[in-house]
């Protein structure tokens, strides 16, 4: 098992990693609309949803791997009724390749942000 972590994405912000490989697959934590300074991001679901997804680049990048290697995705949103807006978004990066998914509205998430990402990808060996 090897943790992942890099400058280029925000720390944990409680006792956990950014990330873990097991056996050449990365599970990374949720990631929520922080810059990588720990700042937030402020702005619409659609701003948010870009800086999830700087943020999961970050760190599949560090743990060897990319997008295009991921195999699962779980999205947590606060509102369905923003599904469409994090869909156009989403689309955007899953374009050509289309993980498999999952999405459920939530109560509430991490410092009160519209949408958090986790994923699961193949590391490059």
């Amino acid at each position: 098992m090897k943790v992942v972590h890099t400058q280029e994405a925000p720390a944990a912000i409680g006792p956990y990693s950014q990330g873990i490989i097991v056996n050449n697959l990365f599970y990374s934590s949720g990631q929520i609309p922080l810059k990588a300074n720990g700042e937030l991001l402020e702005g619409d679901v659609q701003a948010q949803t870009h800086q999830v997804f700087h943020n999961l680049q970050a760190v599949l990048k560090e743990a060897g791997s990319a997008l295009d290697q991921v195999v699962k995705a779980t999205v947590f949103i606060k509102d369905m009724e923003q599904f469409p807006l994090i869909n156009d978004v989403y689309g955007h990066y899953f374009n050509e390749h289309k993980p498999a998914r999952s999405c459920v509205e939530v109560a509430r998430l991490p410092k009160d942000v519209l949408v958090e990402i986790e994923v699961i990808a193949l590391v490059k060996s």
